[in-house]
């Protein structure tokens, strides 16, 4: 975070805390105004902490096909793709959101994952590759407009033509003399866009989208969209004991582009339906720790991997067994009892 996009938030009324070892926006004093906004309005919240990676050369797209699940060789500029990076037996890594540009991509990471991802890239990199790799998150910043009037918003500064694109399809515009490529998609299943400066015009560009009528969203605020909404995150859901069929993210799979890191294994977990356990939302009636096990009529059936408080009360995010899970099935968790939920960002059927 640069220090006048700090200075411009604490006069919002920010408070700061760490996050990948980044200082971030945790609070600006207005959580439940936040929530109500993403609702009815437009929430702006500063990513300036997830990780960018700048992927250039000429043979950048046939690279990062063969290296995450989803189809790049069929992406010209201007358009993008949500994709994960999994190990050789697809275990996951990170979802990233990927944007081609003319001359490279440009890949959004979860927070402290880009120089991870850099070193496990770089490891793929052999002689005659044509494929470099750069760390952006200093230069670059993002933010995302999330909410029903993110379109709106949009045609107010003059970036109409970015409305009604398809996720991840991504402009160069100019905002009020501000350089700015914004593209579909907030990083949710909720109506929204994520924007890329350079770093000097980050407070300019969140001082204009403030005035604008965005309302600021911390980093509390985030984690109870993210877990309400399903977004699974690193060290949380995507670990190297789950698969991206188990973690529900069927929509950043390729199942017909060939050969890449960890394709054998999602292939025959998809012909056999040899997913064994599933990520679900969970309602609970009280907070209850990560790793609590997930019981249903005094069976073990799955393990909570976050829980928050939101406005309508307590809500998870756990693994479920998949021949045990149903919308509405009644579980415990120690003294705790909660009830099984899908969320909108999540997919369990097979295609």
């Amino acid at each position: 975070m640069t220090q006048p996009l700090r200075n411009v938030q604490s006069a919002n009324g920010a408070t700061f805390s760490q996050v990948a070892e980044q200082e971030v926006p945790a609070s600006f004093g207005n959580d439940t105004i936040a929530q109500n906004a993403v609702k009815t309005g437009v929430g702006l919240h500063d990513r300036s902490h997830w990780g960018r990676i700048q992927v250039s050369g000429a043979d950048r797209l046939r690279f990062l096909h063969n290296q995450t699940t989803n189809n790049f060789q069929v992406l010209q500029p201007g358009q993008g793709c949500d994709t994960i990076f999994v190990t050789s037996t697809a275990r996951t890594i990170d979802l990233v959101s990927a944007y081609a540009l003319d001359d490279a991509v440009l890949l959004l990471t979860s927070p402290g994952y880009a120089q991870k991802l850099i070193q496990w890239m770089d490891r793929f990199i052999f002689f005659a590759d044509k494929v470099e790799l750069k760390d952006m998150t200093q230069n670059i910043v993002a933010f995302s407009l999330i909410g029903a009037e993110s379109d709106a918003l949009m045609e107010k500064l003059g970036a109409g033509a970015i409305v009604g694109q398809p996720c991840n399809h991504h402009l160069l515009l100019n905002l009020n003399g501000i350089e700015t490529r914004i593209a579909v998609g907030c990083g949710l299943a909720i109506s929204g866009h994520t924007l890329f400066v350079e770093a000097d015009r980050a407070a300019d560009l969140w001082q204009l989208l403030m005035e604008a009528g965005a309302t600021p969203i911390g980093e509390t605020v985030w984690e109870q969209l993210r877990i309400e909404q399903g977004r699974p995150v690193p060290e949380r859901e995507l670990t190297e004991d789950f698969n991206p069929l188990e973690a529900g993210l069927w929509y950043t799979i390729s199942l017909n582009k060939g050969c890449y890191i960890g394709q054998e294994t999602i292939a025959r977990l998809h012909t056999y339906r040899g997913v064994k356990q599933q990520l679900w939302g969970i309602k609970l009636n009280d907070l209850a720790a990560s790793q609590t096990p997930i019981f249903a009529d005094s069976e073990k059936i799955g393990t909570l991997t976050s829980c928050t408080k939101s406005d309508e009360g307590y809500i998870g995010l756990a693994y479920i067994r998949t021949k045990a899970a149903a919308p509405g099935l009644s579980v415990t968790l120690g003294e705790q009892s909660g009830e099984l939920v899908q969320v909108p960002f999540l997919t369990h059927e097979y295609p």
